[in-house]
């Protein structure tokens, strides 16, 4: 086995164990909105508070985001926290990133929220089939 494959193999025990999904979405949107906030004057839309809150809440997004990517078992509190954050940022910080990063951030703490760590893993579809398959013709 190479090395590369040994990083892989790793890497997805690794994701396995964790609500990866929701947190690289919520990591994603709290970047996104950081960077809507620095955008070009004629883009950005003075909504809300420009002030400390229009960064602070993407990046306690970006904070949460980390968090439960690196303690997965804190996961429901920050991703409590997050979502509170996410639709936050539609008041603070251009409409929430343009209306992108909100939903980014929306979807990414319902993702981590709704993550079950001691879940089987799925079996697809086709494999189902075939074990189905390989019973009946056992039992003829």
């Amino acid at each position: 086995m190479s090395r590369a494959q040994e990083w892989r193999s790793g890497f997805r025990q690794w994701r396995g164990r964790r609500p990866f999904a929701g947190g690289v979405l919520l990591t994603l949107a709290g970047g996104e909105i950081l960077l809507t906030m620095k955008a070009p004057l004629p883009v950005i839309l003075h909504v809300g508070m420009q002030g400390l809150a229009g960064y602070l809440l993407p990046a306690l997004m970006v904070l949460c985001g980390l968090l439960i990517l690196f303690n997965p078992a804190q996961r429901l509190f920050y991703s409590v926290v997050a979502v509170l954050l996410s639709l936050g940022t539609w008041l603070t910080s251009n409409i929430g990133g343009f209306v992108v990063g909100i939903l980014l951030g929306v979807v990414g703490s319902c993702l981590a929220f709704g993550w079950l760590p001691d879940q089987e893993p799925r079996v697809s579809r086709r494999r189902a089939r075939r074990a189905d398959a390989g019973t009946f013709s056992s039992v003829r």
